[in-house]
């Protein structure tokens, strides 16, 4: 099954400020509900999603790798890919994203994701998922601008990084490991509703991880 599927969020920030937090996936990674970041290997961003089905909580494993970005149009894109652990579905997508300045203090993102689902996930009806990727989304905005806020009024003061020594220069690691906190699981039943639950809960947990790493960092 293939659908396209568009959502957009505001960023209280003007689009200079807001376009750099928009492509920092380890600053953002917090905001997005039942995500956790877990490793960067050049431009590929790999990471689990949790999700609450019911009384039991399962994982969800996925990766978005940056392919293109224009910093002075504020545009990008990047292909996703993500996978149930159990076998039930996997789900791909082209991912496009752009922000336009809506006032000198705020800034909206558009993100189309066309989609590709594959096994079970593939009997998820059309529709059903754009609801359940605009609570996120919406979710995900929420909680951006609440840490914008308070980083705003109590600004954090960071350490610069020390310089390597010429004698003995730091190799960076291939794979870098981000050891970020753990994240709550998403309940379904709140995203998609008690009677879509029962019907397609295995299916919107599959695709969930495309949506929650659909942000990018060059």
């Amino acid at each position: 099954m293939a659908e396209q599927i568009v959502n957009e969020f505001t960023v209280n920030l003007p689009i200079d400020q807001a376009w750099p937090v928009i492509c920092d996936l380890e600053r953002i990674a917090p905001c997005l509900p039942g995500a956790q970041l877990e490793e960067i290997e050049g431009d590929v961003y790999r990471g689990k999603v949790k999700v609450k089905l019911g009384p039991a909580d399962t994982e969800f494993k996925g990766e978005a790798q940056f392919v293109e970005r224009d910093d002075e149009q504020h545009r990008a894109k990047l292909t996703g890919k993500g996978r149930d652990t159990k076998g039930r579905g996997n789900a791909a997508a082209d991912i496009f994203a752009e922000a336009v300045a809506l006032s000198p203090t705020s800034t909206k993102c558009t993100v189309t994701a066309d989609i590709h689902i594959t096994g079970k996930v593939a009997q998820f009806g059309r529709g059903i998922l754009g609801d359940v990727s605009k609570k996120l989304i919406d979710q995900f905005s929420a909680n951006l601008n609440t840490m914008l806020d308070e980083q705003q009024t109590s600004p954090a003061t960071a350490e610069p990084a020390a310089e390597p020594s010429a004698a003995e220069p730091a190799a960076e690691p291939t794979v870098r490991k981000i050891n970020g906190p753990a994240a709550e699981p998403v309940d379904l039943a709140d995203m998609a509703g008690p009677a879509l639950l029962k019907r397609f809960g295995p299916a919107v947990a599959a695709l969930l991880i495309l949506f929650l790493l659909l942000r990018r960092r060059k």
